[in-house]
């Protein structure tokens, strides 16, 4: 199947848009084969700030209708306890929101950017998804996330090499009480290395201490900025540790 017969099979879909790669291309090419659909974001403590700036960006430029849903997720007690699988009660708090959401607006069928690099197996979150019905096109056509990002640049998209981003969530250790807080300190820090020009790397929770991981062409980089990254890290954690066991 491809996209085309897809979207001839469903034309009318609600989709869950994140920002990200995938979903933006999902959305491209819905719009290209004329379908009538709609985005939906859901906006939890869970996604930084960019990722929703992204996600009006690019329904803007594809002239794409989107709602944005809030969506208090710490009020869950199965989300913020952090258990191994935190990510299926996250989901489907998230997907059960955009469905009623959708349905309020006539759409039926709900699409996720899952796509074929995906590793479905038994992860908590692509059970939710399978429980709710919710379809992944690009992974029912066989488009994997190299194949996503070069369809994206040359349909013009400026996400296409947009680096993978998990939810802020991911930073913490599983067991660990998931708090506003917490998620607050990782996103400020997070933040605040983007604009140093890291990228791919993630500052994970240990403790009170920030763990910096880093693609091993940019230690050199956090070593140089050492002073500047520990003075504003200890605004939020009480040590920096940087991570040799680098991000691939």
């Amino acid at each position: 199947m491809n996209l085309f017969l897809f979207f001839e099979r469903h034309p009318k879909a609600a989709v869950a848009f994140s920002g990200g790669v995938d979903s933006a291309y999902l959305l491209y090419a819905a719009s290209q084969c004329k379908a009538e659909i709609k985005a939906y974001y859901v906006k939890t403590a869970f996604q930084p700030q960019f990722e929703l700036d992204d996600a009006i960006r690019l329904v803007k430029e594809l002239n794409i209708p989107m709602q944005v849903l809030t969506l208090d997720v710490l009020s869950s007690e199965a989300v913020v306890s952090n258990p191994a699988d935190r990510c299926y009660h996250c989901k489907r708090i998230i997907f059960e929101e955009i469905q009623k959401a959708a349905e309020k607006d006539g759409f039926t069928t709900i699409l996720d950017g899952t796509n074929a690099s995906d590793d479905a197996g038994d992860r908590p979150g692509m059970r939710a998804l399978r429980e709710l019905s919710v379809l992944s096109p690009l992974r029912e056509c066989g488009l994997t996330k190299d194949e996503i990002r070069q369809l994206s640049r040359e349909a013009g998209l400026f996400t296409w090499d947009k680096p993978a981003y998990a939810c802020l969530a991911t930073r913490i250790p599983t067991g660990e009480r998931i708090s506003k807080e917490k998620l607050e300190a990782t996103e400020e820090a997070e933040k605040f290395l983007f604009s140093l020009g890291f990228t791919d790397f993630r500052v994970r929770r240990m403790g009170d201490t920030a763990k910096i991981q880093v693609p091993s062409g940019q230690i050199p980089k956090v070593i140089e900025n050492r002073e500047t990254i520990t003075k504003e890290l200890k605004k939020y954690y009480s040590s920096v540790l940087l991570d040799l066991e680098v991000r691939a």
